[in-house]
């Protein structure tokens, strides 16, 4: 279930909620019981692993112009 940020409106409390995708929105501050609203905000994502671009997807033995220095995948590689 996706978790959701409320903020309130009268008292500037801010507050996450897990909710369905169908559940209805809150309206109430669990505080002050003022009007909330939902707050969008950006996604995080974090890849974890061997590394999704030098290791797995990139099949070119020669690393390409402006590629990472640090790659494992450019170990040995000399520019």
């Amino acid at each position: 279930m996706p978790i959701y940020e409320y903020a309130c409106d009268s008292c500037d409390h801010n507050f996450e909620v897990q909710q369905g995708m169908r559940d209805e929105p809150l309206h109430t501050c669990p505080r002050c019981n003022g009007t909330v609203r939902r707050v969008f905000g950006l996604s995080s994502v974090i890849f974890k692993g061997s590394g999704f671009y030098c290791n797995d997807s990139k099949r070119s033995d020669s690393p390409k112009e402006g590629a990472c220095a640090t790659c494992p995948a450019n170990a040995g590689a000399t520019s």
